[in-house]
Order: structure tokens, then sequence, then C-alpha cells
């Protein structure tokens, strides 16, 4: 029966119930009206009462022209004696009784009702799950084939999990082709990367692929109020899981319930353990699990117990990491199969122009191109929306509506205008893609670089990059005098550039190939909670001495390749100001007029091998 029938005959039956038992608590004779107890009297006196009925302390009183009263008796005990004086007719009843049903209903309403509401909380608490108490019943979903299917035909850009994940459906369809050498199928297969790179889209391709019983659930779906339900709830999924084997069973976000075991806050981690010994010993106990595939996605692997990730539980641990410019093209194509394109459209030019970008940012950046054609009235989707789409999704939302004073403007074009200049001149740095002076998101202007598909940095280039994160700040000191409060983000992305510089990466002539890293654990990870540091208090002055020396050699050298540019700095700023908006060609555009037959720096291109030429202590 459709639930929505069935609440509304429930709640009618409620409503018919409560109108009959008002009904049955207001009953009241029909003809009789109600008087003062001295207007009785007066009546009997003056003869005009024919008959009283006598019923507890309820006097029915009948009048000699017929009219009925009801009134109530103050235990008067003349009462009598006066209506046998007038002749009046004396009747007497036993007291009115309500019915046996009415009185057992009275006495047990409270406790139906109580019963009534701890049952409702009990299967609300159950989300429907049925049967009351059934708590300890697994919330795993299985796979229906009406469900919409995704296959690896919608899975893109991450060739090498597709790869893995295909060889295990493979399995499950021709076991015997895998098995006849000896080999054995994987218990576990853990996909981790970052968020939005389709760990969990790969696990829906599965369902759709496998042919095979498939049954989804989410790790916070083990855990719940009561101690307890997590163990049980494992070992329901696998009682499940065995009976309908083979058969795979996804878990999605498994690091809510598979995070390291050992020192915690808080009353629940014990609850939380419980629940992740339960799912070792079900993954790889006495008891074998033939047939019963474990898939689980985490963007948090750090955090996960080593027992849980060993080989035998999960056997193969696949990176979902972020696509390349290859990846990202054939992300493009797969969602932009459901949109009519303009044929201007290039999925390659598209690529390139969002490095960094995860197959969720790619698919959102369609759809917000879709809205803005839709928006635009246009019938199909040229490059131009996805451009300014693109800007929307990088850069944040333009506010064209915010009035600015020329002094922010004019500071604004010539603080990226810093920024940009420098980092066209030093080699070493990302290629300038775009310059804009119009607010997004939640800043005044940006200049947005476009990052080659590079693995590894050298030290040169860190030290260009500290550069260009200063130039904005070194453009104000020298054409204002002063400074703002614009380039607090490049402060704190150029120190944490220099920290790892010298802490992590060995960067430091000073302090040599070493690594005094931080360490990065959180509490609550099941972790020691208590960091040590590992180093002397003078060594760590010699740390911040270092990192204090890279940042104000990064400013020097910015604020020097300014100096030595100032005449394109304000031509810059100035063509900024009028545009808005600028390209990067059209910044090497302007510096090939103002210098004619200079060659500037390829992308590629780096400092000199010891790296040392690019900064310099003034």
């Amino acid at each position: 029966m459709n639930p929505f029938y069935k609440n509304l005959a429930l709640w009618l039956v409620i409503t018919l119930m409560m109108i009959m038992l008002y009904n049955l608590f207001n009953q009241q004779p029909p003809s009789e009206t109600g008087i003062s107890y001295s207007k009785f009297l007066e009546m009997v006196n003056s003869d005009g009462v024919a008959e009283v009925i006598i019923q507890g302390q309820d006097l029915l009183v009948s009048s000699v022209d017929g009219k009925r009263f009801k009134i109530f008796s103050p235990n008067d005990p003349e009462l009598i004696k006066i209506l046998r004086e007038k002749e009046v007719s004396i009747k007497a009843k036993p007291p009115a009784e309500s019915p046996w049903f009415i009185t057992v209903l009275v006495s047990w309403f409270p406790m139906i009702v109580l019963i009534g509401v701890w049952i409702f909380f009990m299967r609300q608490m159950q989300s429907g799950g049925g049967k009351a108490l059934s708590f300890g019943k697994s919330r795993a979903r299985l796979m229906s084939d009406s469900s919409e299917k995704v296959t690896f035909e919608d899975v893109a850009g991450i060739d090498e999990a597709k790869e893995e994940l295909e060889e295990i459906v493979e399995f499950l369809k021709d076991p015997k082709k895998f098995t006849r050498l000896g080999g054995r199928i994987p218990k576990g297969v853990l996909l981790m990367g970052p968020p939005g790179t389709g760990k969990t889209l790969l696990g829906r391709a599965i369902a759709g692929e496998a042919g095979v019983p498939f049954f989804t659930i989410s790790g916070s779906d083990f855990v719940e109020m009561f101690v307890g339900v997590g163990a049980s709830r494992v070992r329901d999924l696998f009682i499940q899981g065995k009976k309908n084997a083979p058969c795979i069973i996804f878990i999605d976000e498994i690091d809510a319930v598979g995070r390291h075991r050992g020192a915690g806050l808080g009353g629940g981690h014990d609850e939380r353990e419980q629940t992740l010994n339960q799912l070792l010993v079900e993954m790889d106990g006495f008891e074998s699990n033939e047939g019963v595939i474990l898939i689980a996605a985490t963007n948090r692997p750090d955090v996960l117990d080593p027992a849980l990730t060993r080989p035998g539980r999960f056997d193969r641990q696949v990176v979902v990491s972020l696509p390349d410019i290859r990846g990202r093209e054939k992300i493009l194509k797969v969602h932009m199969k459901k949109s009519p394109l303009s044929p201007d459209v290039d999925s390659l030019v598209l690529a390139k122009g969002t490095p960094g970008f995860s197959g969720a940012d790619l698919e959102n950046l369609v759809n917000e191109a879709a809205l803005l054609a839709a928006k635009r009235n246009k019938n199909k989707i040229d490059m131009q929306d996805f451009e300014d789409s693109k800007d929307k999704v990088y850069l944040g939302l333009e506010h064209r509506s915010w009035v600015l004073s020329d002094e922010d403007k004019k500071m604004t074009a010539y603080h990226e205008g810093g920024h940009a200049l420098v980092a066209r001149f030093l080699p070493g740095t990302d290629p300038v893609n775009k310059i804009t002076i119009i607010p997004r998101g939640r800043t005044l202007g940006v200049t947005w670089y476009l990052p080659e598909e590079r693995y590894s940095r050298f030290k040169d280039q860190y030290e260009s990059a500290l550069a260009v994160a200063f130039g904005g700040r070194a453009a104000e000191e020298i054409v204002f005098g002063r400074i703002s409060t614009g380039a607090s983000n490049d402060i704190k992305q150029a120190t944490d550039i220099a920290q790892k510089m010298v802490r992590s990466w060995g960067m430091s002539e000073e302090l040599g190939p070493l690594s005094y890293a931080k360490s990065e654990e959180h509490i609550f990870l099941g972790r020691e909670i208590a960091q040590h540091r590992d180093y002397s208090e003078e060594t760590a002055k010699k740390i911040d001495k270092e990192v204090s020396r890279l940042v104000k050699d990064a400013y020097n050298c910015s604020g020097q390749v300014l100096k030595e540019n100032l005449d394109i700095l304000h031509k810059l700023a100035a063509l900024l100001l009028e545009k808005e908006t600028i390209q990067g060609h059209e910044l090497d555009g302007l510096i090939y007029s103002m210098r004619p037959g200079m060659k500037l720096p390829s992308v590629s291109e780096s400092g000199d091998k010891n790296g040392d030429v690019i900064l310099k202590s003034k």
C-alpha cells in the first residue's frame, strides 16, 4: 500500500475516534435546562413543581407546565419534607455511570499514548526499517536492476583506476580465467584520492557492470547512539553478503569507522573501535567470505588503521588522483554529451585552462555553462559561456554592484600588475592567463595563472613563486609609498612555501637536507595526542632565520624587477583601469611593444643550475 494513503487512513481513524470520545463525554439530555437552587425552591413553594427525580446529587425537576430542569442538590435535609408538604411526586434513581469500556479507556489512555509515542520514535530511528528493535540490522541497500545504471563508459579521466576495477568485474564473470594458475580474487579494494575525483562514481559503475548483487552502505551508517549497534550491523552486512555470494559490498567514506585505534577523546571511540574490530574479523578472520568482495572509498587514507589496509583485507589500494590534461578532456566530453554545443567549443582548450580541476569541478563547469547559456536565451552553449563559467567557478562570482573608490581601483590595478610583471619576467614561473580588477569572490582583483602539469619542482622555481607572491605588495610600496591589507593572502602563501622549503624539502644551505616538518596529525585520529619537537631551541631559531631570509630575498627580488620596469607597470595599471580585464597574450604584447627585441623567459625555463641567480639579498 502506498505510504501516503496508509498514513492518511491512520489519521482518519484517529480523527474519528477523537470525535466519538468527545461525543461520549459530552452527552446532555436534549430538553433539560439548568436553574438556580433558590429559583427551584420558589417554584416548589408556589406549587409550580410536579415531579422531582433524585439521582445522586442531581435533581431532575418537571414543572407543572411540562418543562424539565436539572439542578445540583446541596444536600438540604429539609428538601424532602418541603416536597412532601407540597405533594410533589418524588422518585429516586441510582447515580448515572459511564459505560465500562469508557472507564477502561480513560484508565488506560495515558499508557496507550506513551506506548504509541515510543513505537513511533523507534520506527523513526530505524528510518522505516520495518521491525521494531531491529537496530542491529544492516542498513546496506541492494542495488536493483530498475535503478539508473552507471557503467564504465560514464567514467573518464581515471583510466588506471578503471582498469583495476574492470578486472574485479571480469573475475566475477569468469573466475576460472584467473584461478587456473593458482591466483585468488582480491578480498578488498580501497579507492583513495582527493574529493571529487570519482571514487563513488566508480562504485556506481561497478554496480552497473558487475551482474552480481551489489550492496552499498556509508561508513556513518554503522555508528549509532546505542552501544554495540555498529558491530551488529557489520555482522548482519556480511551475513547478507554470504547469502547472496558472489556479491560486492561497497562502503563509502570508510574512514568514519576505520580510523586508527588507540588514544581517543570522548566516550564514543570505544564503540567505533568495536565496530572496526568486527569489520577486521569479518574481512579476514577464522570464517572465510568466499565470493564477497569489499570495495571502500575514502579521501583520508592517512587516518585508516594499518590492520584494515594490509593485504588480506584490502589487497589492492587504488589511487584516484586528479585528472591530467587528457583526462580532463575526456571528462568534459562525457559531460558535454548531454548538451547542444556550438561549433567553436573546444574541449582540449578548456582542459588546458582548467589545471587542478577534479571531475566534480568539471561537471559543475559544464552545468554552469549550460545555465548561463539558458540565461542568455541561447539555443547552444558556446565557448564564451564556458570561459565565463570557468571564471565563476575558479575565481568566484563577479561583484559588479560593488562601488569602489578611485583610490581602491588604482591600488588594485598596481597590485595585480605587480604580480603579473614579476611572474612574466622571472624564469620558472607559471604563465599568466588573465588579470582582472573586477571584484570576484572575496577579492578586489585576481591574477590567474595556468600551471603546467608538473609532478616535481626545483628550488629556483619555488624562489620565483615567492617573488611572484610579493609582487603586489612591492608594487604598492614602490608606487604609493605605503602598503595595504590586500597582500594578506599572498603573505600567507609565501610563508607557507618558505617554511616547507626549509622544514620539509631540505632546500636550505644553512640547515642542510634534513626534515624539521611539523607533525600535521590531528587529535581524535587514534594517534599520539602530544606531539614532541625533535630538534633544539637553537635549531628552531635557525629555521625561523632561514624562513625569514627566503621571504626577504623574495620581496627584494620582486621590488628590483618592478623598479627596472616601472614604466611597463604604469602602462599596465592604466590598461587595467581602462579595460578591467586583460589576457595573458595582451600582457606579452604590451611588454614587447615597450621592450622591442626583449626575450621573455619560457614557462619551463629555470635559473642556473644551483638555483642561486634569482634571489639575492640586498
